[in-house]
């Protein structure tokens, strides 16, 4: 992977650097999150052509989880990951945070999900289970 300094005149969009630091698995999906509001720079919300520089202080927020970060170092190609966590630095509140709530997970029932409307099959396996032969 290549990192780059602040001093190189290129620039680096944000949904490329996004995708480089593993955020997202594809660079679309990180410019649809930049596009819905998901990435906030220094609080302010933008488009995915935004330059990203070093220190800029991001919020990523994915499903329940939300990440705040800073930009370390700038690159626009996807590497490894432990190259790609070279790329920023979490804070240590939203760590705190995404563990609590990972804790929280953990200790719900797990859902139980269907594939949808049950076969006949299906059907007479939870009447013999009811006892409703």
């Amino acid at each position: 992977m290549v990192m780059v300094e602040a001093t190189d005149s290129e620039k680096f969009r944000i949904d490329k650097w996004l995708f480089a630091a593993r955020f997202f698995k594809t660079r679309s999906l990180a410019a649809e999150a930049v596009e819905k509001g998901r990435v906030l720079v220094n609080g302010a919300r933008i488009k995915p052509a935004r330059a990203v520089v070093v220190g800029n202080r991001l919020t990523i927020r994915m499903d329940q989880y939300q990440y705040e970060i800073e930009v370390l170092a700038l690159s626009n190609r996807r590497g490894p990951f432990t190259e790609a966590q070279k790329l920023y630095q979490e804070t240590d509140a939203s760590r705190q945070l995404r563990a609590t709530i990972m804790e929280k997970a953990k200790a719900e029932p797990p859902q139980f999900y269907t594939k949808g409307r049950p076969t006949k099959r299906d059907r007479r396996e939870l009447d013999r289970f009811k006892g409703q032969d």
